[in-house]
């Protein structure tokens, strides 16, 4: 326990842009393969969900979209809620849009600028945005999943916990089929002792109890599926047995380390047909 709290061994299990070296070639393939999927496709780009900063999201409807509408896929970026941009993660869409699935993909505002307790409440926003207008792109509000990314995979934790008719009473009591988190962050404790992240998280022992889905029960109605790439540090791969450990197999039935993957390159997996990745998405959307 007092290595886990020591901020020079932190860094280097939660640095992953230090861990990767190249992981600036990583992502100019997101960005090209991502400026290529808004050209090619008949995306509806920038639609509001609130009037907040960074309060957008981009829509990709399917391809071929099924009678009665078309799974929904909503992914969310990654970046320790401090980076990154939904425009980086276009590229996840067009491999599951040409299975018949809608993909969303929201942005949110970004720390230090506000707290990661105010982003969970724009992602939250944003799904119950999704589920009242994904019919109007030709999909199927009763059938939205989840994937994420890192902070990403936090945040989709996060929402399968929401309490959704505090949030507005139309809501369902569980909208979201499940959720597919790829190296996702369930314990924040770690992070206020990680130096080169607190300037900019500004965690306290009150909001780690407020931010950590792995204090929090398991909850109804939704699945996880927790995975992690076999490259990443001791810390991710802790992260991600342990939300199997504490919400167990019914509400976590896949808790996977996927092989040779690095934090970054485990990600570009998820667009690719033939991998894991993509079939585990595509079981929560009900296409497999």
């Amino acid at each position: 326990m007092r290595q886990r709290l020591d901020p020079t061994w932190l860094d280097t299990q939660y640095n992953n842009r230090a861990r990767v070296p190249d992981h600036a070639r990583t992502f100019a393939n997101w960005a090209a393969a991502s400026a290529l999927a808004r050209a090619e496709s008949a995306a509806h780009l920038d639609q509001r969900y609130g009037d907040g900063a960074g309060e957008t999201l981009d829509v990709f409807p399917a391809v071929s979209p099924p009678a009665g509408g078309a799974p929904v896929l909503v992914f969310i970026h990654g970046g320790y809620w401090r980076s990154l941009d939904k425009a980086d993660h276009s590229f996840v869409a067009p491999s599951f849009t040409a299975d018949g699935a809608m993909v969303v993909v929201p942005n949110y505002a970004l720390c230090p600028a506000v707290s990661i307790e105010h982003i969970v409440l724009q992602m939250a926003a944003a799904v119950a945005w999704v589920w009242r207008h994904a019919a109007d792109y030709g999909g199927d509000p009763k059938r939205i999943a989840l994937a994420g990314h890192s902070a990403g995979g936090h945040l989709a934790a996060m929402l399968l916990s929401c309490r959704w008719k505090e949030l507005a009473d139309e809501l369902p009591a569980q909208p979201l089929a499940g959720a597919l988190s790829i190296s996702g962050l369930y314990d924040l404790e770690p992070l206020r002792h990680t130096a080169f992240l607190q300037a900019d998280l500004r965690l306290t022992p009150a909001s780690v109890a407020r931010l950590s889905p792995a204090f929090f029960p398991r909850p109804k109605g939704a699945k996880l599926y927790a995975t992690v790439g076999s490259d990443e540090s001791d810390e991710f791969l802790r992260q991600n047995r342990l939300i199997r450990d504490v919400w167990g197999p019914t509400a976590v039935p896949v808790c996977e380390t996927l092989p040779a993957g690095n934090h970054f390159t485990v990600l570009t997996r998820l667009a690719d047909p033939k991998a894991r990745l993509h079939t585990l998405a595509l079981r929560l959307l009900g296409l497999r």
